[in-house]
């Protein structure tokens, strides 16, 4: 008997196994997605073929374009036609036209996680936040037996006495770990159940890869998006009890960190390289022949060159051979003045959207704290390094932008009182109703 002569609620019945069936797909699917991004050491990585298959499946009826992501979309496009363009005379060059090609391929990547997120904001950040966890994890883990040489792995996991883990790049890999560290944080913070119990251990083994990274950056950039993740919550929450809490789970938090940094500089290599690392400033920031002074002297060659040196030429105008390590400049160094004039203005769009969301009493608020505070640190991080091309700020840019949507269009829901959002599944906001 076909589907047609069955009746309407037999006819819905067999249809809901089917519905799951997808919707499980996808979760599968957007899951292993995250959790490939803890391998950037390889090319192409799973990221970008779990890219593909999480497109296929999101294409059709998963996606929400809202005017909300017209800032990201239309910033990004431009950024990257100035690449395009200052790409011209290089055009034969593999490494500058494979720069640019990725710098597209990500802010594709940032676009496809803002309308993901804005269809379905909440079910879909709570998959991102597990499957990044997960990469946290398997990162942070194989950091760790990189470092201490377990196995005879060290070459394959540090890089100049650094852990590195699957990261070509210790600073990137410390600024990776930030996000779940903080996700975990905000979990344990607003007394979700079993945060405890199931958070201690990845938070112990990606905070022992952060300090073994020995990245200053990533070091400053985890202490600050963690206390900005908090004091937003503090000062958003109606609820007292949960300040108290804060307070308190701060002051042992503070405590445990404290504890966990004795105990790793007791150990010889890990107190040495330390020591090295502690310091404000290393050798090559220094003079006018390193970075700092690089930078000085490229400002007014920059203003002479409406396109730029050219995607990846930088370091081709110095006698040093450095690297601008300054995202903005690199902006307008890589992508002309198109490109850095563009950049500069979608960062400050991205800022207004960034503070008004985090204060907007909206269901999507409590994630929108913990997103914020990392992408607002990670951006001011740009001026200590080049971060143009880390995907997990794509992801973090995407997700900002699709919680902005989603409380746009819940926000409009409101005003024109039709109420699905008033459904208590359908809110995350333990600011208001957890602790009370």
């Amino acid at each position: 008997m076909s589907n047609a002569a069955l009746p309407a609620d037999s006819q819905a019945i067999a249809a809901a196994p089917i519905r799951l069936s997808i919707a499980g797909l996808q979760r599968t699917l957007l899951w292993l997605f995250i959790a490939c991004g803890a391998f950037a050491s390889i090319e192409p990585s799973p990221y970008e073929i779990f890219f593909i298959f999480a497109v296929l499946a999101f294409a059709m009826r998963g996606l929400l374009f809202d005017r909300s992501l017209i800032p990201l979309i239309l910033g990004l496009a431009v950024y990257n036609v100035g690449g395009i363009l200052a790409l011209v005379p290089f055009i034969g060059d593999h490494d500058s036209s494979t720069f640019i090609a990725i710098s597209v391929y990500l802010s594709i990547t940032a676009i496809f996680f803002a309308a993901l997120i804005a269809k379905s904001p909440l079910e879909r950040m709570r998959t991102i936040r597990s499957g990044y966890v997960m990469a946290g994890c398997i990162a942070g883990a194989l950091a760790i037996v990189g470092y201490f040489d377990i196995g005879g792995l060290a070459e394959h996991f540090t890089l100049y006495g650094r852990a590195s883990g699957t990261f070509k790049d210790p600073n990137v890999l410390g600024s990776f770990l930030v996000p779940p560290l903080v996700w975990l944080t905000q979990d344990v913070m607003l007394r979700r159940p079993g945060a405890l119990l199931r958070g201690i251990a990845p938070m112990l083994v990606m905070l022992a890869a952060l300090l073994l990274t020995f990245s200053r950056g990533s070091w400053g950039v985890w202490a600050a998006s963690t206390a900005l993740m908090i004091g937003l919550t503090f000062f958003t929450t109606r609820s007292a009890a949960l300040r108290q809490r804060i307070v308190a789970l701060s002051a042992v938090g503070l405590i445990g960190v404290l504890i966990l940094l004795a105990v790793a500089l007791s150990i010889p290599a890990v107190r040495d390289v330390f020591e090295i690392r502690a310091s404000l400033s290393q050798d090559y920031d220094l003079g006018e022949m390193g970075r700092f002074g690089a930078q000085l002297r490229s400002i007014p060659l920059l203003l002479e060159r409406p396109f730029g040196f050219g995607p990846l030429q930088f370091h081709t105008i110095f006698a040093s051979g450095v690297d601008p390590h300054e995202v903005y400049l690199n902006a307008f160094a890589s992508y002309g003045w198109i490109g850095g004039l563009s950049f500069v203005a979608f960062t400050g769009a991205t800022f207004y959207v960034g503070w008004r969301l985090v204060f907007l009493r909206a269901p999507e608020q409590t994630q929108a704290i913990a997103v914020w505070s990392c992408l607002f640190v990670q951006m001011l991080q740009g001026f200590q390094i080049d971060t143009d091309h880390w995907r997990h700020l794509y992801l973090l840019f995407g997700a900002l932008y699709g919680l902005a949507a989603s409380a746009r269009l819940h926000a409009g829901a409101l005003h024109t009182k039709s109420a699905p959002i008033l459904e208590p599944s359908n809110i995350d906001d333990p600011l208001t109703r957890r602790m009370e």
